[in-house]
This record gives structure tokens, sequence and C-alpha cells, in this order.
């Protein structure tokens, strides 16, 4: 194992990943990473550490005073609800050249869980840090977790550019009652949905069964993404379906990548489109996962759950009478 980066060698590039923080303790885990450790991490939380790594636990101070000066501040951000897609998105990004793809770091989830009293003295560096990158002419595309859209606005510098990334909510609802362990994420998020939604001012009914928790899910989410472009009004802000992407992923790419300002040349965007990355599944590409068995899944569950899933929608429809902010996440979602 190596010794601590040095502050220069902390500023110069994202060779010493900013993995993780304990705000409390004012101490960052730095993770030691090269171009292609990027390219196949679909995660960069915990389970990066499930392999041998060089880590390295710093004090905050030093990496604040490394980052001092004028450095970028230019990385594109995806943010989403969970199981929409976001990093298929960027594992196709990240194909382009001259982008370097940084999924889910820890360090983001950790900033989003603190008190805001706490994480005020770490969010100014936060932009600097995820636009490190090899080479000048390369562009950083970070992918928060989900809930890390609960601090969006202080993510994003005024004048950059995010990605929103959503479902309807009913193929949402449909395609976590379709996996085993979106199901059990759904249970174990509950409390802290629950929470984030009552700060919001939404109070779904008690859930009768999983399609209202996925519904809740939804709301929770996607409530906290149009609060977030609410209150980013001077950043460049993007919406996109992931149906309507799978429904023409060519044309969908070559607009995200537009949008986000990065090289692609049509017969580039249709090999992606076309390529092995549509038929794996992007969490984990040891196995075989594609918009067709998508399509399925969802199918399946909206014919054999069919009736608590239209109970829950209604019960979205019926909080969103009440909530201004739920009733134009529904608006948008449904094409109103």
């Amino acid at each position: 194992m190596s010794s601590a980066p040095t502050a220069d060698e902390i500023a110069r590039d994202p060779t010493w990943l900013a993995q993780a923080l304990d705000p409390n303790a004012a101490k960052v885990r730095l993770v030691a990473m090269d171009r292609e450790s990027y390219r196949c991490a679909s995660f960069l939380d915990d389970r990066l550490m499930q392999r041998p790594v060089n880590a390295q636990l710093v004090p905050w101070p030093g990496v604040e005073a490394a980052l001092g000066g004028d450095l970028r501040t230019d990385a594109r951000w995806i943010f989403h609800i969970g199981h929409v897609g976001s990093t298929l998105v960027s594992r196709l990004l990240g194909e382009l050249g001259g982008v370097l793809a940084i999924r889910e770091p820890r360090l983001l989830r950790d900033l989003a869980l603190s008190p805001a009293e706490v994480r005020e003295r770490y969010l100014p560096s936060i932009p600097k840090l995820m636009s490190r990158t090899f080479g000048e002419s390369e562009i950083a595309c970070v992918k928060a977790t989900s809930f890390a859209s609960e601090i969006a606005q202080h993510l994003v510098p005024p004048g950059e550019r995010a990605l929103f990334m959503y479902a309807a909510p009913r193929h949402y609802v449909a395609s976590i009652l379709a996996g085993e362990n979106s199901v059990k994420e759904l249970h174990a998020l509950a409390d802290h949905r629950s929470q984030r939604l009552a700060a919001r001012d939404i109070a779904p009914p008690p859930a009768r069964h999983d399609a209202d928790r996925a519904a809740a899910a939804w709301a929770c989410e996607m409530t906290t993404l149009e609060a977030a472009a609410a209150a980013m009004p001077d950043r460049q802000v993007a919406w996109a379906d992931f149906d309507i992407i799978l429904g023409n992923m060519p044309g969908e790419l070559g607009r995200v990548a537009a949008f986000f300002g990065f090289a692609a040349d049509p017969p580039k965007i249709e090999a992606l489109a076309a390529g092995p990355l549509m038929r794996r599944y992007s969490k984990d590409p040891n196995y075989d996962y594609s918009p067709t068995l998508r399509a399925e899944l969802i199918a399946q569950e909206l014919r054999l759950q069919r009736r608590d899933i239209e109970a829950a929608l209604a019960m979205l429809r019926t909080a969103a009478e009440k909530s201004e902010l739920l009733s134009r996440a529904l608006a948008r979602a449904e094409g109103n």
C-alpha cells in the first residue's frame, strides 16, 4: 500500500477518488483508481471495497486545501429516481471519447444523509473533486445515487448541466415489483422515504401492499427531482423518461450527449445503441438483461398485480390533489 497522496496529487486528476466521507470526523477515504477502474465499476460505494484496493483515510482539511484556487467545476451530472436506467446511460456515455463516467461515489450519499449544518462545510469543494479528469479535454459525468438528488442544487454549479431521469409511475411500480432485490430495497427504504415525503408535506395513506410502497417511492424520488429543478433556475436541466430512451436509444443517447456537450458522431451512437451494453444488466454485466426482457417483466407484473397497481396509481392521484409538487411530477410523467 502506498503512502497518502500529496495535495498536488489530489488536485491534479481523479487518480485518487474521494470515495467516502465521515463528515463528523472530517475524514475522507481516497481510493486509487485508473481510467479502466472507473470504466468497469458499476458503483463506487462500499461495493468497491469488496476487492483489494489502495485506500487511504486522510483528514478533510488537507483535501480542502488541495482544492483551493481556480480548478474545474464543469462535471456533468445525472440524477434519477432509481431503477430507471441511469447506470446504463452512464455506461454508454462513458464509452464516448473524452468522457470519464463516475458512478455513485459513496461520498455523495454521505453528504446527502448529513444534517445541512454539517455538510455546508464540504459542499463548496465537491464540484471540484468530481470534475477532475485524466486529461484537459476529458469531461467528468457523475451519476449520483438516487437520494443525492436532495442536494442536487448544491452539487451543480450555476451554468452547469444535469440530466434528470425518471419513468412513468405505472412502469416504475411494475418494474420494482418484478425484482426480488428491488422489493427488498423498497422495504428497507420505506421509513426514510416517508420522512422525506413528510418534509414536503406529502403524506400518502398507510401502504396496503408493495404496489403502494413502490408508488410512494416514486412520489418521493420524483418530487425530489421536481424540487431540485425548481431550485436550479440558473442551471441547464434536461429530463429523460427511460422508456422513451429505450424506444429510440440512438436518438435519445445522441440528444443527451449533445446536451452534455460530448463529442459523438452518429455512427458511434448507433454502434453503442446496438452494442453489448444493451444486452447486459448494467449493475452487474455478468447477467443478461435487455430492453425486451424489461418490457416482458413489466407486462407480467401489470397482468399479475393489476388490481394493486391500479389502486396504487389512484392513491398517487389522490395525494397529488393536495400537493402541487406531486401534481407537477405526475403531469410530467404522464406527458401533460
